[in-house]
C-alpha cells in the first residue's frame, strides 16, 4: 500500500498511532502556518522551507519513541522547550503524542526558526 505513495507521504503513514496523527498534525500545522512555507523530502526527513530555506524538519526520536520538530538554527534560539543533546547547529522539540499539543510553545518556536531565515 505505502510502495505507491510519495516517500513523504509514506513516511507519514508508516508509523503506528498515536505517533502517525501527531505527526500529521504537525505537518499540517506547520505548513497552515504561514504562505511561505513548503514541504519538501531532503535526506530521508519531511523539511519545511520558509521562502525555499529549511527552517524545521520532523521526526521520531528513536529512543524516546516520541515525535519531534527539528528547528534547523536551533542553537540561535534560546527557548527552554528546545534541546541541543548532542547537535551543534539543530534543537529539537518534543513533541508528547498522548498529551494536547503545545499549540503556543509550537507557534513560539517556529516564529523564533523564522525570524532567523
Amino acid at each position: 500500500m505505502l510502495d505507491n505513495l510519495k516517500p513523504i507521504d509514506a513516511y507519514f503513514l508508516k508509523h503506528d498511532e498515536p505517533i502517525k496523527s501527531c505527526l500529521q498534525f504537525l505537518r499540517g500545522y506547520i505548513l497552515a502556518h504561514h504562505t511561505a512555507i513548503t514541504e519538501t523530502w531532503k535526506y530521508g526527513v519531511p523539511f519545511y522551507c520558509y521562502n525555499g530555506k529549511r527552517f524545521c524538519y520532523l521526526w521520531v526520536d528513536k529512543k524516546r519513541q516520541q515525535p519531534y520538530i527539528g528547528i534547523v538554527n536551533g542553537h540561535q534560539i534560546n527557548h527552554p522547550n528546545l534541546l541541543a543533546e548532542n547537535r551543534k547547529q539543530m534543537k529539537i522539540l518534543l513533541i508528547d503524542a498522548n498529551e494536547d499539543m503545545p499549540i503556543e510553545i509550537i507557534n513560539d518556536v517556529l516564529n523564533a526558526a523564522i525570524a532567523l531565515v
